[in-house]
């Protein structure tokens, strides 16, 4: 099979998805581009901020809704079911799923002053289904801050040339947001600025790695989890914008790189398309393990919980939601076709990357070594350490997000009104769960846990639209949909937890699964009352 016709019809696809299927949603969304946004409306210096340009705050959700998961998910699914599934889901999933998912979470949070989903859930279904949403996202939260900081700390160990550049990010992303903010400088000067500084330090890191020695996996974690905290409680427009703003041309280039070496290199897939239903030495089913797995790929549930945590606070407008919210997600769909075809072209024997995968250098290290083979061309012996620095650029745009949404849920359902303690509570559930398992043993709870806020999000969505009368089969088909795949997912995991005795992931499933029932209940209920007054309305008995 050839990797050019793939991404031909991939961009097709996308393209269409956006000139086409995301206009529908607009106009049932009625953007008004004079309506005032919650960014100008509650403006306090500290979360409610709005972007000096749409581009800026594209790269804080494209860098926060990126992350490693576009990567590692389609990874570990190539590796289990072959490449066309995985590349099916990716493509179609973000199209009619993700997009629309991603998009109305940003402008019906903007609506409501640029709360949380849950928060909305409170108008759209019951005050409570927002009680146990918030908790459900709360527990999704610690799990993926903890998941994401092993990754982060397990390649500091690996791979330690690229310890310099990911860290020197955090203070040229500092110099970057004063010059823009506090000095006014002129915004294109100040980003090629930031690029060339940035691209020095990567040359500094080959140069110097920092190897920490026997525990130094433990120590990166904490160090880690000292950022997360720092991070979430600074003012957006000192990190967290300039940052991700950065890091978005990373993974920008990063992008642009891989499709630049699959397109000169023009090669040839070889690896199965199709490995079977339960996987090639997996008792793992295609549906519904596959969608969870590929997860960030195709949708995510942490985009919503971004979408209406983050970005709609700094929105300046409603006519840039489109490009930031459905254009996000389209974003990483590429970045995710992307990463399927350097592994698939740079893989022929499934047997050496599943071996990879399971028991050698992971994920991240096998799409290290497919887009060094595509891009070895131009990028030489970089391409590898590249690689690896945009994954490691985005964990951290990842983990500063994660905690400050945890944050802010953990003030509201505790009702404390300390951005610090709250703070502590967060990163400290969240490290004692990653210090205490592995990676790939929290992953598919993760997986399961992240799609079902998806399934939820979309369940409030469709239940906005329901009750301000407007269609709602976009988003009803991928909520049923997805909440069929989620709890399905999470069944089976209960399952595996009850023959492995993991009492720990037992407990954390079963309680997810009993929320997300609860959710779906109360959201029944509340659209039984929507139509009980529209017959009232209509003197129907």
């Amino acid at each position: 099979m050839s990797s050019i016709i793939i991404v031909i019809a991939s961009g097709v696809l996308f393209l269409f998805g956006y000139t086409v299927y995301s206009k529908i949603i607009e106009r049932f969304l009625k953007i008004d581009p004079k309506r005032k946004t919650p960014a100008y409306r509650k403006y306090d210096g500290v979360d409610y901020v709005p972007a000096k340009h749409w581009s800026i705050l594209f790269g804080h959700h494209f860098a926060s809704i990126a992350g490693a998961a576009p990567i590692i998910g389609p990874v570990l699914a190539v590796s289990i079911w072959g490449w066309m599934p995985t590349l099916l889901w990716v493509v179609l999933g973000t199209i009619f799923i993700g997009g629309i998912h991603d998009y109305s979470s940003l402008i019906i949070s903007a609506r409501h002053n640029g709360t949380s989903i849950a928060d909305i859930a409170k108008d759209a279904i019951s005050k409570n289904a927002k009680i146990v949403f918030l908790i459900f996202l709360w527990l999704t939260l610690v799990l993926i801050i903890s998941v994401f900081v092993h990754i982060c700390a397990k390649t500091f160990v690996v791979k330690a040339e690229i310890v310099i550049p990911s860290l020197g990010l955090i203070p040229i992303a500092v110099l970057v947001g004063f010059l823009l903010y506090n000095l006014k400088f002129h915004q294109p000067t100040v980003t090629i600025l930031g690029l060339a500084l940035m691209a020095g330090s990567i040359f500094l890191g080959r140069y110097y790695p920092i190897v920490l020695g026997e525990h130094a996996l433990q120590i990166w974690s904490v160090v880690l989890l000292i950022y997360a905290f720092f991070a979430s409680v600074t003012p957006v427009n000192i990190l967290l914008q300039p940052r991700d703003y950065l890091a978005s041309f990373l993974l920008l280039f990063g992008i642009v790189f891989g499709y630049l070496g699959i397109l000169s290199t023009r090669p040839d897939i070889h690896f199965p398309a199709f490995m079977g239903w339960s996987g090639i030495g997996n008792n793992l089913a295609l549906w519904p393990i596959l969608f969870v797995t590929v997860a960030c790929g195709a949708i995510s549930g942490f985009h919503s919980v971004v979408a209406s945590g983050t970005t709609s606070k700094q929105l300046a407008s409603e006519k840039h939601a489109r490009r930031i919210g459905y254009g996000g997600m389209l974003a990483e769909g590429i970045l995710a076709v992307m990463a399927i075809l350097v592994i698939a072209a740079a893989f022929k024997d499934k047997n050496v990357l599943q071996d990879m995968v399971q028991r050698g250098a992971g994920p991240i290290g096998a799409f290290s070594i497919g887009y060094n083979e595509v891009t070895k061309g131009f990028l030489g012996t970089f391409g590898g350490v590249f690689a690896i620095m945009i994954l490691n650029a985005f964990i951290l745009t990842t983990l500063d997000t994660a905690t400050r949404i945890g944050r802010y849920l953990t003030q509201e359902l505790f009702k404390i009104k300390n951005r610090f303690a709250a703070t502590i509570i967060v990163v400290a559930l969240a490290g004692w769960l990653g210090l205490s398992g592995e990676w790939n043993e929290i992953w598919p709870i993760f997986g399961s846990a992240n799609q079902l806020v998806a399934a939820l999000a979309l369940i409030v969505v469709t239940s906005w639209f329901l009750s301000r009368r407007k269609p709602v089969l976009y988003t009803l088909i991928p909520m049923l949909f997805m909440l069929a795949t989620a709890t399905g997912a999470l069944v089976l995991k209960i399952l595996e937890y009850i023959k492995t005795q993991n009492a720990l992931l037992l407990g954390i499933a079963f309680v997810l699964l009993g929320l997300s029932i609860f959710i779906l209940f109360e959201a029944i209920l509340a659209i039984r009352r929507i139509f009980r007054a529209k017959r009232n309305a209509l003197g129907i008995k």
